[in-house]
């Protein structure tokens, strides 16, 4: 059977588990080795993944490219001017096509269909490299990041301040599948999408929203935010909407006193978060940003049956 990675709700919570361990084993292996090197286990040696950018990226395409490298692999990146997908073939087609030639595919795309589409299609697994809907990859590296730093996610509180975009829907998918406390705080014009709340009251995650960002970061073990204008919205009164809900030096005093803050990156300074917080003595957002390349290691070796 292909194992994707899709969404964080659709995976078992055990495999989920698997990942973060195994990125957390596979991090702490290459202390002190040049980035170039390869893995001693070489997991992937031989195997070849298509990462798709629909989308600009900086952290998504070198974290991928380096996660083959170092696991023995090769990366073949591909944006929308190289292929035909973008000038009329099918994403059925598209899928049939890459699964005889490579491994696994990563996507990087705006419509969460063609992302689905195309995992139906292929006979090897595809990646969610970030859609309109979602971004699991982020997540799983958000999470490998707040437990080296806090211990197991289980029972904390993270709190989140700012658009209830596709990031507010992966955290709240890793709250039910985690089994942690996620506030979410945002103005009712950008609430989360409606199905991310549905599912989570159906299985009883424990999500909350409010449009108070004291609220909801009152005793937090973690704040986080992402930038108010993602890829291709439109800015619109959404700056007059979140001023109220920057993550400042304020609101981080709310949280609990060895809070940590959280950014996917990149950031707006001075807009969803002031720059005292971000380069402040709480910020592990550059420890995110490498663990993007960890856990998607582990998400790759699961992908392709190097962990079970």
């Amino acid at each position: 059977m292909v194992k994707h990675f899709l969404d964080l709700h659709e995976i078992a919570k055990g495999d989920l588990r698997k990942i973060i361990d195994d990125g957390i084993a596979v991090k702490e292996a290459r202390k002190g080795f040049p980035k170039g090197k390869v893995d001693a286990d070489c997991s992937l040696d031989g195997y070849t993944l298509a990462a798709i950018f629909e989308k600009p990226s900086t952290r998504t395409r070198v974290s991928f490219d380096m996660a083959m490298r170092q696991l023995g692999g090769n990366a073949m990146i591909l944006n929308s001017n190289d292929m035909q997908l973008g000038r009329g073939e099918t994403v059925e087609d598209t899928a049939k096509v890459l699964s005889r030639f490579v491994d696994a595919i990563m996507i990087r795309t705006d419509a969460h269909s063609k992302l689905t589409e195309l995992a139906q299609h292929a006979t090897i697994p595809v990646i969610n490299g970030l859609t309109n809907d979602s971004h699991p990859c982020q997540l799983m590296a958000d999470v490998m990041t707040f437990e080296e730093h806090k211990g197991p996610i289980t029972n904390k509180i993270v709190a989140w301040s700012g658009d209830g975009n596709n990031m507010v829907s992966s955290w709240i998918h890793a709250a039910g599948q985690f089994d942690f406390e996620f506030r979410i705080a945002c103005p009712e014009e950008l609430d989360p999408d409606p199905r991310a709340l549905s599912w989570a009251k159906e299985v009883g995650a424990n999500v909350h929203v409010t449009r108070s960002a004291e609220e909801a970061a009152a005793g937090a073990d973690c704040l986080v935010t992402d930038t108010w204008v993602s890829m291709g919205d439109d800015a619109g009164d959404r700056h007059n909407l979140l001023a109220p809900f920057q993550i400042d030096e304020k609101l981080m005093e709310k949280a609990a006193t060895d809070a940590i803050f959280m950014h996917c990156l990149p950031a707006h300074r001075e807009e969803e978060a002031t720059t005292a917080v971000m380069d402040g003595p709480q910020s592990v957002i550059f420890d995110e940003a490498e663990n993007r390349l960890h856990a998607q290691k582990a998400v790759l070796r699961w992908c392709l049956g190097a962990i079970s």
